[in-house]
């Protein structure tokens, strides 16, 4: 081989090399979804970043997010979705409840889903059943609703004896199944009840009227992203000016001030579903991962509430606290 050829060869082997390189180290893309706000989510979205460093993937250096806030505006959610599966992201990451998986699996049957919340994926037909999901979506799920019986005993152990429950639920929510369940266990032990909707700051006033008329009563708030988010410290703030002890399904309720919490702890719920997020990026199929649920619920108790709402709280329940609020 002459050199004039020789070297004509190497040089274009040297730019084809790159390209090919470039091709197969393309960096991924999720496509973070979520019915919450950006400003109310930094603890998920570190969570989320944790998981996905176990598995090798650091943002910004071997992958790229996409955020999409619906702000605790549900009808959006549609719309984020075909953004991004428009954008072709390599998996979604759907959060704040399961209506964003719901509005990402509408969007594309062949983009993975990662996602967690609180409510069951077989009966929103996300997946065909936790231990075999099939098709392109799993994750992590809290079933927060059957949580709410264990959350009405708590209040009946701290709460005056003949204190009515009150339930706040966001009539926006189109999961907002929970109330049923309360309503079936309030009915089964004999305790008296009413249900108040609760879809603004507005709404949140005259439902705290209706409760400052109907004393004495206690608080069981549904597991919405509007109280956990835009809502949170409202809610605590009304409950200790009213006086009314309440138990919330998430330990942020709690370090906000509120009374008491008792569910799973959504940041590490967000932790597994990114060890799931980069276990795919790898070539695993979502189909072939079972969707997880939590094997701890924390029970948190503030003492400081307790003391502003006058309240004794039991060695018992002390006793059984995962942690207690000083």
């Amino acid at each position: 081989m002459r050199r004039r050829e020789f070297i004509r060869l190497v040089g274009g082997a040297a730019v084809a090399w790159p390209l090919s390189a470039g091709a197969q180290q393309a960096m991924p893309v999720i496509g973070f979804l979520s019915s919450r706000s950006s400003h109310d989510s930094a603890n998920i979205v570190a969570a989320l970043r944790q998981g996905l460093n176990e598995t090798g993937f650091l943002e910004g250096k071997n992958l790229t997010i996409e955020y999409r806030w619906a702000d605790g505006r549900y009808e959006q959610l549609s719309s984020l979705a075909a953004d991004l599966v428009g954008r072709k992201v390599s998996l979604i990451f759907a959060t704040g409840s399961l209506l964003p998986a719901k509005a990402a699996k509408a969007a594309t049957a062949t983009i993975p889903i990662v996602f967690t919340g609180g409510e069951d994926p077989v009966r929103l037909g996300l997946v065909d059943s936790l231990d075999r999901p099939g098709g392109n979506a799993t994750g992590v799920v809290n079933i927060a609703a059957v949580l709410d019986a264990k959350r009405v005993e708590l209040l009946r152990e701290i709460a005056p004896k003949n204190a009515a429950l009150a339930f706040l639920v966001n009539p926006n929510n189109p999961t907002a199944e929970s109330a049923t369940n309360v309503l079936d266990t309030a009915r089964a032990i004999g305790q008296a009840y009413y249900v108040l909707s609760v879809g603004s700051e507005l709404d949140l006033l005259a439902a705290f009227t209706t409760i400052s008329q109907r004393q004495p009563s206690m608080l069981l708030v549904q597991s919405d992203p509007l109280f956990l988010g835009h809502l949170r410290n409202q809610l605590v703030a009304m409950a200790a000016q009213y006086a009314v002890p309440a138990c919330y399904g998430f330990r942020e309720f709690t370090l906000a001030g509120g009374l008491m919490s008792y569910g799973a702890n959504i940041a590490e719920q967000a932790r597994l579903a990114g060890v799931y997020a980069g276990r795919i990026l790898k070539g695993e199929r979502p189909a072939d991962l079972p969707v997880q649920q939590p094997t701890k619920f924390e029970l948190l108790i503030n003492l400081k509430a307790a003391r502003t709402l006058r309240l004794e709280v039991p060695p018992t329940l002390l006793a059984r606290a995962d942690e207690v609020i000083e």
